[in-house]
Order: C-alpha cells, then structure tokens, then sequence
C-alpha cells in the first residue's frame, strides 16, 4: 500500500514539473511573436534584433529542458 502512495506521488510530480514545459512553448511564442511585431514595425532594425531573438528562445527553452529533467528526475531517481 505504501509503496503505490509514494509512486503516486512520483508521477503527480512529475506532472506538475512537465507543466514548465508548456510555459517554456508560451515563452517562446511570446519572445516570436514580439519580435515579429517589432520587426513589422521598423524592418531596418529587425537584422540587428535576431541575435536577441535567438538568445531569448535560448532562455525560454532552457527553462522547459530543465522542467522537463526534473519530471524525469521525480518519475525514475526518486
């Protein structure tokens, strides 16, 4: 019996972990989607923006990486 509470708990962890993962995918769609609008609105500045672009996804996706291997870390090292 104990041993079913605590695999329980393990995988309502790890969901709540893997919940980053979909925050990292509207980070994303944030960092895109503000840079489109400011690349529409001053097209000259927008090749000097992409370098930023790519670090800001670059942050947003580590953050859902590092979700995702905490749920991992809770489902099967735990």
């Amino acid at each position: 019996m104990e041993g079913n509470i605590a695999q329980m708990g393990q995988f309502i962890g790890a969901g709540l972990a893997a919940i980053g993962s979909g925050a990292a995918a509207i980070g994303v769609g944030h960092v895109a989607g503000n840079f489109l609008s400011g690349a529409l609105r001053n097209p000259s500045a927008a090749g000097g923006q992409t370098a930023t672009l790519f670090i800001g996804i670059a942050f947003a996706e580590a953050l859902g990486i590092f979700s995702f291997l905490v749920a991992l870390l809770l489902m099967f090292a735990v």
